[in-house]
């Protein structure tokens, strides 16, 4: 299972202020490679780095390495999150809550506590 990530209030500010990463944001509707995200956001691909870099701070994209037995890795980039809320505590500091998807391997882990209960 992943460690926890936290996004930092700064960090999700800063990427979602920036059209570029929003831009990123909405064209990932699928796991996509820079050049793809390059292509889809019409933006260079050193400028699209940067951002997917910016997104990977703020906890909102991750990175999965698609293993090729050419020996070539391939880096695709994912949305790793369902939907983000900014709350106004009671000191009047902000928090951010990032609901993340369900991974695989958490699928199958609850799956299996499922079917252990029942036995």
């Amino acid at each position: 299972m992943k460690p926890e990530k936290k996004a930092t209030p700064d960090a999700v500010f800063e990427a979602l202020a920036d059209s570029g990463c929003r831009k990123i944001i909405e064209a990932l509707d699928a796991p996509m490679t820079a050049n793809e995200i390059s292509e889809a956001c019409d933006m260079p691909l050193s400028t699209t780095y940067r951002k997917v870099n910016t997104l990977q701070e703020a906890s909102l994209v991750d990175e999965e390495v698609e293993v090729r037995n050419d020996g070539k890795h391939t880096s695709r980039y994912v949305l790793d999150f369902d939907r983000l809320s900014v709350t106004l505590n009671g000191d009047h500091s902000l928090s951010v809550d990032v609901s993340r998807p369900e991974t695989r391997d958490e699928r199958l882990e609850n799956l299996w506590r499922e079917v252990s209960q029942e036995t």
